[in-house]
């Protein structure tokens, strides 16, 4: 991560490129991460072994050890850094291309790695710079991003991972003098090369030793700094902030300030997120109690120094990242159904049944459920009703006209609840229930407000439960799936409901593409 200087102008610079390929047999399936519960996507992230991890720090440690200390910027360390990386991937059937370009009179080098499927008019690119200062070796400084987002590339072919979208990696040169090497990348594309990337993910140090769990704000909702990320961020982040949460992990909010290669991205338009541990910033006493460490130490104290070595690095927060990075690529990357033969489905384009306030008991005095073609609102900033569905042009939606606060079209006043028609289960096999959804609100919101979602037969299966913040949260799409197997055999319903049950709030919530499928 560079210094903290104000964000340059980025200047366009012709791109010069050189590319191989060469193909390997993938090896075997790597085990699918313990801690998640099922999700919509038809392939689950895979664990990223720590240990693959920190064997590429090692051989870090080793280049920079062997060409004067560190991988810098026109050094022999730095070179030495991407072979080692572009060995990798050939051999695993990764295309691969060095671009260079000159700075400081010294030619620099990014490496890009492309999986050879899914659709690429719709890429996932995942980064983050090589290079380190001429201090040190840079391990943290951004060894750290560079190894997990490298073994992260190799388990997709090692997990028999084929992605909707197209998946592509890319390690930056010259990012400590100026994010120089991603600056001309993002500067070498055509307009129709840039809208094919729909996210860029960042990872720069996310292996400090005193170690922070940042996540770049997407939405704003910190009204920090900046402002939020393109459209799109949002959903990164919260993808991010889900991982985090399935394994009891409380994240924070970083600024996009420009100090890392989301920069040149987010400028052009592209939606950006990522991870961050920390750099020369100050341990709080409230975040040493949230994470452990040492409270009034700099989550790295060897932060553009000689001792950012292999022994610089925290393997708790290098492997949290490393499953995290995992974990975003894989579900942003997937667009289809999961598996199985549809039961029952909803996407809301004709009306098919659903009554609003079943059992007579529903509160809210505006904002009640219904099936529209929704209207965007915005308030403070904050996105929170959306004007677009996951498919066609009607959702589930609460007030479906546009409103600018509290009491205008969105729910206020308590609960609002809408109920499917009868769906008859089949008596045998699997049973998964899926969707998209949202909630957004704004900061007045508390923990008494709620989106949830149940199936109910003669027991209840809760698939979504989620709660309002103190905080500005963004309207995102996401989509959640639940087993319901439970309930074979049973006639049910789903039952969906939303509450703006303290002071009154912007409370705002869509649903779409609701779909029960066997096997």
């Amino acid at each position: 991560m560079r210094s903290r200087t104000p964000r340059p102008v980025w200047p366009a610079v012709l791109a010069v490129v050189a590319a191989t390929t060469l193909t390997a047999t993938a090896a075997a399936a790597a085990p699918v991460h313990p801690h998640l519960a099922p999700s919509s996507t038809a392939v689950d992230a895979p664990d990223i072994p720590l240990a693959n991890v920190k064997t590429h720090l090692t051989q870090f440690q080793s280049i920079a050890n062997t060409n004067g200390g560190n991988r810098a910027h026109g050094r022999p360390g730095y070179l030495a850094s991407v072979n080692y990386l572009r060995s990798q991937l050939d051999a695993v059937g990764y295309t691969t291309t060095v671009q260079s370009f000159t700075y400081a009179g010294a030619t620099g080098y990014n490496l890009l790695a492309e999986w050879p499927a899914g659709d690429p008019d719709a890429v996932v690119l995942t980064g983050a710079h090589l290079d380190s200062v001429t201090s040190g070796p840079g391990i943290n400084d951004n060894g750290s991003g560079s190894a997990a987002i490298l073994e992260v590339a190799l388990a997709v072919p090692r997990s028999g991972f084929t992605p909707d979208k197209r998946l592509r990696f890319a390690w930056w040169g010259a990012e400590e003098l100026g994010l120089r090497g991603s600056r001309h990348y993002v500067n070498s594309l055509s307009g129709a090369e840039r809208d094919r990337i729909q996210q860029y993910l960042n990872f720069d140090m996310v292996g400090s030793p005193n170690a922070g769990y940042f996540v770049y704000d997407g939405d704003d909702s910190d009204g920090v700094g900046a402002g939020p990320g393109p459209e799109g961020s949002a959903e990164i982040e919260q993808t991010i902030q889900a991982y985090y949460t399935s394994i009891g992990v409380t994240t924070q909010g970083t600024d996009f300030d420009g100090r890392s290669d989301y920069g040149p991205f987010i400028a052009v338009g592209i939606p950006a997120g990522g991870t961050f541990t920390g750099a020369e910033g100050i341990k709080s006493s409230a975040q040493a109690a949230l994470w452990g460490g040492t409270a009034g130490q700099a989550f790295d104290s060897c932060y553009h120094r000689s001792c950012d070595t292999t022994a610089n690095v925290n393997d708790t927060a290098l492997d949290r990242n490393a499953d995290a990075i995992a974990y975003t690529v894989w579900e942003l990357a997937q667009t289809s159904p999961p598996p199985g033969d549809t039961v029952w489905s909803d996407t809301f384009e004709t009306a098919t049944g659903w009554v609003v306030d079943p059992a007579g008991t529903d509160t809210a005095t505006t904002g009640a459920w219904e099936r529209g073609d929704p209207a965007t609102t915005s308030s403070s900033g904050t996105t929170l009703q959306l004007g677009t569905t996951v498919s066609g042009s009607f959702d589930l939606v609460t007030g479906a006209a546009a409103g600018s606060s509290a009491g205008s079209h969105d729910v206020d006043g308590g609960v609002t609840t809408i109920q499917s028609p009868a769906v008859s289960l089949p008596s045998t096999g699997a049973l998964t229930l899926s969707f998209s959804w949202y909630l957004a609100h704004l900061s007045n919101a508390t923990s008494a407000d709620y989106l949830r979602v149940r199936v109910v037969g003669s027991s209840t299966v809760t698939a979504l439960s989620v709660t309002g913040t103190a905080s500005n949260r963004a309207g995102a799409w996401q989509t959640t799936s639940t087993d319901i197997s439970s309930l074979s055999g049973q006639t049910v319903h789903i039952l969906i409901d939303v509450a703006d049950a303290s002071n009154p709030s912007l409370v705002e919530a869509g649903v779409d593409d609701v779909r029960i499928a066997e096997g």
